[in-house]
C-alpha cells in the first residue's frame, strides 16, 4: 500500500472496520470499504468538498464557452440552461463513478472538448450545433459498447504515451489561449488579438476587461501559490467581484433562483441527425472520431495520474475496476449529450480531493451532490463576464502542461510527433489537425528509425 494509505492508517488506528458504525452508515462504510482504505465519512466529506472547490469553476466556464455556439437567437441566451446541462450532467457521471466504480473521482463536461465543440465544430466547420450534440451522443454510445466489449481498454494499451501525453498538453495550450484571446467587445480579455504584420500581437492595455483578466491571473496565482482550496473558482469570483465593484460589469441580480431547465437543450441530440446531410456526412464523421480520441486520451491520462497518486495502480502496471471507471465516463458523455452539453470526462482535479485523504466512491457521492445544489445559483453565474474565467483557463493550461516531462524528448522518433501534436493544436486553433499531424508522423518517424515493429 502507498505512503498516502498508510498515513490514513496512523491517523486512524482503530481495528479494520476503522470507527464502528451502525444502522445506514454501517451499511455505506462496508459498501465504499472504508476499512480496507482507512477512511471515515469526516475524511472522505471532506475530499467531496475539496474536488468540488476545485472543479466548480467549469459551472461558469463551460456555459460561457457552449453559449458561444449554443443558442436560439443570440449567444448566451441558453446560458441558464447551460449552467443546468453542466450540473446535471456532472453529478450523473460522478455518481455513476462512485456508486458503480466506487473511485472519488469526479466528471464534468470536458474543458478543451467544449472549446472544440464550439468554435471548431460549431462556428468554424458551420456543422450544426444539434448535429454536433449528436456526434458527442454517439462518440457516448461507442464508449458504452467498446467498455463493455474491453475493446476500449485495449486501444488504450495500443496508443503511445507519447502521443496521449502531447495531446493533454496541446489541448492545455488551447485552452489557454481561448482565454487569452477573447474579443474584449464581447466580453473577452482581449490579451492576445489579431494583427495583420505579426498575425497576433499583444492587446491594448487601456481595455478595462484586459487589465481586468491580467488582475485576475494574479489573484489566481496568489490563491494557487497559497494552496488555497478552490484557486480557480476563487480567482473567477474574485475577477468578476472586482469587475462588478468598478462598474465594469453589472452585479447578479440575485443570489438563489429556481433552475431553468433545458428545455430548448434537452433531446436536441435527436433532433440533430435530422440535419444530417450528404454535404455534411464526412464532416460529421471527422468530427465523431476527434471527440472518440480525445475523450479517449483525456479519461486515460486523468485516471492513470490520479490513480497513481492513490496508490490504486498494481504493481503489474493495471488499475482495478478500470472498465467500471471507463463506463461511468460513456455514460456521463451520452446524458451529457442528452440535456445538451459536449463530452463529458474525469477530471484531473479529483487528484485535490485525493490529496485530502479521499480514498473511496463516497467522496464523489459529496462531489456529485454538491453539483446538483449549484444549479440553483444561476443568477451569480450568469453575471460573471467572460474575461473573469481567463485566470482560470490560463492557470489550467499550466496545469496540463505538467505532462511534458513524461515525453522521451531524447529520442526524436518519440519528440518530433509530440512536438508536433503540441505545436499544431493551439496554433492550427484545432485539435483535430493537432492530432492528425501526431498520427500521420508518429509511425513515419519509427518507420524510419527502424521500429516499425514498436508503432
Amino acid at each position: 500500500m502507498n505512503s498516502d494509505i498508510d498515513q490514513l492508517e496512523t491517523q486512524n488506528p482503530s481495528s479494520p472496520g476503522g470507527p464502528q458504525y451502525t444502522g445506514w452508515q454501517a451499511a455505506i462504510a462496508r459498501y465504499f470499504k472504508f476499512g480496507e482504505y482507512r477512511t471515515n465519512f469526516r475524511i472522505e466529506t471532506l475530499a467531496g468538498l475539496t474536488t468540488f472547490m476545485t472543479m466548480a469553476y467549469i459551472l461558469v466556464v463551460n456555459p460561457l464557452i457552449l453559449s458561444d455556439a449554443i443558442f436560439l437567437n443570440e449567444p448566451r441566451d441558453l446560458f441558464a440552461e447551460q449552467v443546468f446541462a453542466t450540473a446535471i450532467s456532472a453529478a450523473v457521471a460522478t455518481l455513476v463513478m462512485a456508486f458503480v466504480a466506487k473511485y472519488p473521482f469526479a466528471l464534468a463536461p470536458g474543458m478543451g472538448l467544449n472549446a472544440f465543440f464550439a468554435y471548431s465544430v460549431v462556428l468554424t466547420l458551420n456543422i450544426d450545433w444539434r448535429l454536433a450534440l449528436s456526434a458527442v451522443f454517439v462518440e457516448g454510445l461507442i464508449f458504452i459498447a467498446l467498455t463493455l466489449t474491453n475493446v476500449r481498454r485495449q486501444i488504450i494499451d495500443a496508443i503511445p504515451l507519447s502521443l496521449k501525453t502531447a495531446t493533454s498538453v496541446g489541448i492545455g495550450l488551447f485552452i489557454a489561449y481561448i482565454g487569452l484571446s477573447g474579443n474584449p467587445e464581447t466580453g473577452g480579455a482581449g490579451i492576445i488579438v489579431g494583427s495583420e504584420v505579426t498575425t497576433t500581437t499583444l492587446g491594448s492595455l487601456q481595455q478595462p476587461n484586459t487589465l481586468l483578466a491580467i488582475a485576475g491571473i494574479f489573484i489566481t496565482t496568489a490563491f494557487l501559490v497559497r494552496r488555497i482550496k478552490g484557486a480557480l473558482l476563487w480567482g473567477i469570483l474574485g475577477t468578476a467581484l472586482l469587475g462588478w465593484i468598478l462598474g465594469n460589469t453589472p452585479w447578479p441580480t440575485g443570489i438563489v433562483q429556481f433552475p431553468t431547465a433545458p428545455t430548448d437543450l434537452f433531446g436536441q441530440s435527436f433532433v440533430g441527425f435530422s440535419r444530417l446531410t450528404a454535404a455534411n456526412f464526412i464532416d460529421f464523421v471527422a468530427v465523431l472520431l476527434v471527440f472518440l480520441f480525445v475523450d479517449l486520451f483525456d479519461t486515460v491520462g486523468t485516471l492513470a495520474g490520479v490513480s497513481m497518486k492513490a496508490g490504486y495502480i498494481k504493481e503489474d502496471g493495471q488499475l482495478p475496476r478500470v472498465n467500471q471507471a471507463l463506463f461511468a465516463d460513456a455514460v456521463g458523455t451520452t446524458f451529457g449529450a442528452i440535456v445538451g452539453t459536449s463530452t463529458v470526462t474525469t477530471y484531473a482535479e479529483s487528484a485535490a480531493g485525493v490529496s485530502e485523504g479521499g480514498r473511496t466512491g463516497f467522496a464523489a457521492v459529496i462531489t456529485g451532490v454538491l453539483f446538483v445544489f449549484a444549479i440553483f445559483l444561476v443568477p451569480i453565474f450568469e453575471a460573471i463576464p467572460a474575461y473573469a474565467t481567463t485566470p482560470a483557463l490560463v492557470i489550467t493550461g499550466v496545469l496540463m502542461m505538467a505532462g511534458v516531462l513524461e515525453i522521451r524528448w531524447g529520442d526524436p522518433a518519440e519528440a518530433i510527433p509530440a512536438f508536433l501534436t503540441i505545436f499544431f493544436i493551439p496554433l492550427s486553433y484545432s485539435i483535430a489537425t493537432g492530432l492528425s499531424v501526431g498520427f500521420i508522423t508518429y509511425p513515419v518517424a519509427k518507420t524510419l528509425q527502424g521500429k516499425a515493429h514498436e508503432v
